[in-house]
């Protein structure tokens, strides 16, 4: 089969509400340790033991360096579509135009349809979505009646290269 990329697309979280939370979940843990661990001050009226804090702080960094990481890929070649969504996705997942009845780019509500941002189930039938931002994606429609939808910030793109190679099905 034919490899070459027709389209690709990297998307990462970009939610500034998001980093504004992490942020200050971060600095707040930190400076706990500053003044609790290293200045010998309690931190709070019921304080946590020190290895706690030491503890709490590490998963919050972790937390924060995993979104950091996140990212989803998509790339279109003749023999099918491959997304990965990293970290869950260590390898690309491949469909093929043959095992789809629809694929088209549509508007979706990430909250009321999938319940927000990441790798979702759907409500109600809606099936799997793959989303970092936004609310446009490629929808795909398979022969088993299963629905996965891969969000998208170049929808225009998107449709023209799955219209220049006859795979925009609606």
């Amino acid at each position: 089969m034919d490899k070459e990329i027709l389209y690709t697309e990297r998307q990462r979280f970009k939610q500034w509400w998001l980093w504004l939370i992490l942020l200050g979940v971060n600095g707040l843990f930190l400076f706990g340790v500053i003044k609790q661990v290293i200045g010998g001050q309690q931190f709070g009226d019921k304080p946590m033991s020190n290895t706690g804090l030491l503890i709490a702080t590490g998963l919050t960094f972790a937390l924060t360096l995993l979104f950091i990481n996140f990212r989803l890929d998509t790339t279109i070649k003749k023999d099918g579509i491959y997304v990965r969504f990293f970290p869950f996705h260590l390898k690309f997942k491949h469909y093929t135009w043959e095992s789809l009845t629809k694929s088209f780019v549509r508007q979706y509500s990430p909250l009321t349809e999938y319940g927000g941002w990441g790798l979702r189930l759907g409500l109600f039938g809606k099936g799997t979505a793959f989303n970092v931002s936004g609310n446009k994606g490629l929808q795909l429609e398979f022969t088993d009646k299963k629905k996965l939808l891969i969000g998208t910030n170049k929808p225009d793109e998107l449709t023209e290269t799955l219209n220049k190679i006859g795979q925009l099905k609606q």
